[in-house]
Formats: structure tokens, C-alpha cells, sequence
């Protein structure tokens, strides 16, 4: 279970034990009172934490911050604040284990956002330039809190580092998985950690290749200072040279925003966001329909092999990819397969579930997607992500290059997408789709009547079984399809809260 549902746990049963004891208490006259449903409120506070951008001085990166209009329980209350803070506003420092010594950071002004959103529907953006810009600390409060997203998005033109490079701001966490990185010799790629809070937190970080544990001890208690970033590159952790690695980050103390950055001499650079926790069937949305390359990697956590079955959702339905129909996933053991081709001129996504004669082990996965050939190659990663739910969001869409891949694994669904209002301009707009069982669905997104700047793209679940969504961002560059790839699981802008009778009796003695 994740950090932040133990926390929402704890506060629902503190709450209850103070103001009183829940509904299904026998009142004194002895009759039954049933259960009232818990309801789903808005969330009143989020925190997203945004990575160093990058290792070039040819970096150009766009940050754009968004909250849904219109999802508060009380349109009275104040606005709040959602801003993305320098993570050096407190620490002058930021330390890059690895290649090269530790690099100073200009100090940044601590009463100063780097994005300031000042309204729930209407992005907010900011740009920076190089190789020094620090990782963000960000915090949204009142009405911007439910359904605050921020994106990442950062070119780099020429180098070892070249690609467009999108990564969705993440919420603090105690546990992460990253299949699909690598210690090979034509890769660098380094774990990225930010700390929000005030005091240190303390990481490890595991790695595990095709015959298991890649054994480090440096990989153990790294200190992440408060409210700052470190980035370790995973090929210092261990001798052992693998082409497929899956690397497990978890906080002793502390919490931390955790994703990978990966970067390879032919194909380009892109983030790793982490997978979904581990469970027994997966969904890998938005593969592009001109994937010239397609690899899967897949590891079980636990003491069981997991055998499961591939399955690409298509346009009309699903097929197995010719030759691997299913694929065997041994204990603590990283497994990649070269799916080359696979959509073969149509857009899809992977569906990965536990074979009919075998159990439902809990595996995470993620696919590493090329586009292109030669020296003209881009590569992105799709990690396995949840359903859309009641509402995600994709912060950062231009007026061209985006695709919405929708895709319904089990019943068919509808979902009803939003354009927002430009960052300088425009009128939202929205469409409602329907995804037909076992399909995905790859549409161009609604554009802003009038569109200027920037815009963000909402998903809302309106009926049927669960829809899983990835946006794609297309900006192509002297012949090189560059491209990002984000998933969009439900941004948790509402809480469950129990119902409980007030009875200040407990508190007698």
C-alpha cells in the first residue's frame, strides 16, 4: 500500500476516534444502524516534485502546471496556492554521484516560484535554460489542490543526451520500481531523488538484472538533504554490465520523488517513470503506430515465477505478437523481450495478464519505444500505470503533435476529455469518447477554440469498465521523430472519507 493511502488511513481513523465512533455503532436503545458509504471529498493540500532536467548545456525546458477547474466541494473557500518551488531556495548544493566532480548551483530566490498557477483551468508555465536548473519542491493548497498535475518537458538538440524529454511531476513516495533501465555500455542513466520536506530522507537503492540481484553496497543509505535532489548513475552501483535492469528505490526515513533518466548513443534520451506497484495484470498504454522498435521488461518482486500472457489491443481488438504469445518471468529476475515491430502501422497497447494455467504473480513492466532509424532514432518508455479512474490529466499539449491513446482491457468504456483554456489564450473545449472492449482507441485530443500557448488535457471515467489512457508528444527536429510518452492514472483528487456520528463520550474517563 502506498505511503500516502496509510496516511489518509491514519487521519480518517484519528479523526474517528475523536469526534466519535463510525455509524455501524449499536446506539444505546440496542437497534441497528447501518452503514453509511464513505464519501469522496476533495483533497485540500498535494505535493509534486520535479527533477533536475538535465546534464546538457543545450537543455531548453518548459515546465507547465495545471489544476482541473470546477472539482472543490466548496467554490467559496480561497483559491489556495499551488506553486513549484527551487529545490535549492534552502540548499546551495546539489550532489551528482557518479561521472564528474559535485556541481554548485546558483542560489534561487526562496520567496520566488518558478511556476506560480494562480487559477484552477488555465495552465501556468515557466521556461529555463541548461544544464544547472535544480529539481522543484511543489505544494498546491484549497481549490488548486484536487487533480494538481505538472509536467516536464525538456529538448536537447545534439549530444549523447539528445531527445525531447517529458516526465509528469510526481508525489512523494516510500517505494518505487523501474523496469526497463540498463548498465549497458551505450547507456548512462541515472536515479533521480528530490526531497519535500525539511529534514533528510534516507534511500536504497536495489538493482536487479536477467540472473537476479546485482549486488552494491553503495547502493545503500543515500542521503537526500532537505528539500534537495541527487542523482546517482545506476552503472556506478555495480561492475556488472546488463542490458535490461530493474531498479527498486525505497526510503528507510523520509519520503522522496523517485524517476529514472535514460539516455542512450543511438537512440536518444527519455525519463523512466515508475511502474504501477506490482500486481498480476498490467496495462502498457499509448504505443505508437510507427514504433520501429518495441522491448518489454517485466520483473516479479516476489518468491514466485510469474508466466504470463501478451496480448496488443488494437484498433479492432486483440492479437498476440507472433512469436511471443506469452513470456516466463523467473523470481527476482529481470526479463526482456525484443517485440520489434509490433504494431505493425497501428497504434495499440500491451496487455499483460497471468496465463490460464498459472497463478496471478505480482510483476511490475515497462516498455522501451523507438521511433525512427539510424542516427535518426527517439526513444520514449511507457512503465505499466492504472486506470484513468475519476480524472487524470496531461499538463503539456501544443497545438500540434499530440496523440490520446485510450484503451479498455476488460468492458468497454466512455470517457468525456477536456481541452483547457490556452496558458495565453483560448476556450476549453471537450469531446466524449467511446472505447470498445478489448481495443484501443488513438485520437487526435480536442484543441482550444482560439489557442494560445500551451494547454492541458483532462480525462474523466463517465461509464463502463475501466479506461486506461498515455498522452504522446510528437515534436519532430531535423529528421528525428522526437516524442515523449506519459500515462495518465488517476491523479487522486478526491479522498474517501468515512461517516461517523459525533460522541464526544469517548473522551470521558
Amino acid at each position: 500500500m502506498k505511503s500516502t493511502s496509510l496516511s489518509l488511513i491514519a487521519g480518517a481513523v484519528a479523526l474517528a476516534a475523536v469526534t466519535g465512533f463510525a455509524a455501524v455503532t449499536a446506539p444505546d436503545d440496542g437497534a441497528t444502524t447501518t452503514a453509511k458509504p464513505a464519501a469522496r471529498l476533495p483533497v485540500e493540500r498535494s505535493s509534486l516534485l520535479c527533477p533536475a532536467p538535465g546534464l546538457s548545456d543545450l537543455a531548453e525546458t518548459e515546465y507547465t502546471s495545471f489544476t482541473p477547474a470546477g472539482k472543490s466541494a466548496d467554490a467559496a473557500e480561497p483559491a489556495g496556492t499551488a506553486e513549484l518551488l527551487s529545490s535549492t531556495a534552502a540548499k546551495a548544493d546539489e550532489k551528482d554521484s557518479g561521472k564528474g566532480k559535485d556541481k554548485k548551483t546558483k542560489k534561487a530566490d526562496p520567496d520566488k516560484p518558478v511556476v506560480l498557477l494562480k487559477e484552477p483551468g488555465k495552465p501556468a508555465t515557466a521556461q529555463v535554460s541548461g544544464a544547472d536548473a535544480p529539481a522543484l519542491v511543489g505544494t498546491a493548497t484549497g481549490r488548486m489542490a484536487p487533480g494538481w498535475s505538472a509536467q516536464q518537458t525538456t529538448t536537447v538538440e545534439a549530444g549523447d543526451s539528445r531527445g525531447l524529454l517529458g516526465v509528469s511531476c510526481t508525489a512523494p513516495d516510500t517505494d518505487f520500481w523501474f523496469p526497463a533501465a540498463s548498465t549497458a555500455k551505450s547507456r548512462e542513466d541515472y536515479v533521480h531523488l528530490t526531497n519535500p520536506d525539511d529534514t533528510a530522507a534516507v534511500a536504497d537503492i536495489e538493482l536487479y538484472g536477467p540472473d537476479g540481484t546485482l549486488k552494491s553496497d553503495v547502493g545503500e543509505g543515500i542521503t537526500v538533504p532537505a528539500r534537495s535532489g541527487v542523482r546517482v548513475l545506476i552503472s556506478t552501483l555495480t561492475s556488472k554490465v546488463a542490458d535490461d535492469v530493474t531498479v527498486h528505490v525505497t526510503t528507510r526515513t523520509g519520503r522522496v520523488g523517485a524517476v529514472v533518466r535514460a539516455a542512450d548513443s543511438e537512440s536518444g534520451s527519455d525519463w523512466l517513470s515508475a511502474s504501477t506497484e506490482p500486481t498480476g495484470t498490467l496495462v502498457l498504454p499509448g504505443i505508437p503506430a510507427d514504433a520501429t522498435s518495441v522491448r518489454l521488461v517485466a520483473f516479479a518482486p516476489g518468491e514466485d515465477d510469474a508466466d504470463l500472457t501478451l496480448k496488443l489491443l488494437g484498433k479492432t481488438g486483440a492479437i498476440s505478437p507472433a512469436g511471443h504469445e506469452d513470456l516466463h518471468v523467473k523470481s527476482r529476475m529481470t526479463a526482456g523481450v525484443d517485440l520489434k515491430d509490433l504494431t505493425r502501422g497501428e497504434a495499440g497497447s500491451l496487455l499483460l495478464t497471468p496465463a490460464e494455467d498459472g497463478r496471478a504473480t505480482p510483476v511490475v513492466a515497462a516498455l522501451r519505444v523507438v521511433r525512427g532509424k539510424g542516427d535518426k532514432q527517439e526513444v520514449a518508455y511507457i512503465p505499466a500505470t492504472g486506470p484513468v479512474g475519476a480524472q487524470a490529466t496531461a499538463a503539456d499539449n501544443r497545438a500540434k503533435g499530440s496523440v490520446l491513446s485510450l484503451t479498455a482491457p476488460g468492458a468497454a468504456g466512455t470517457v468525456k476529455v477536456t481541452a483547457s483554456a490556452g496558458s495565453k489564450g483560448g476556450t476549453p473545449v471537450s469531446k466524449t469518447y467511446e472505447v470498445a472492449a478489448g481495443t484501443t482507441l488513438a485520437v487526435t485530443p480536442p484543441v482550444p477554440a482560439g489557442l494560445k500557448g500551451t494547454y492541458a488535457l483532462t480525462v474523466e471515467t463517465q461509464s463502463g469498465g475501466p479506461v486506461h489512457a498515455a498522452r504522446t508528444l510528437a515534436v519532430p527536429m531535423d529528421g528525428i521523430p522526437m516524442f515523449t510518452v506519459q500515462t495518465l492514472p488517476d491523479d487522486r483528487g478526491t479522498v474517501e472519507v468515512p461517516a461517523a456520528e459525533q460522541d464526544l463520550s469517548v473522551l470521558d474517563d
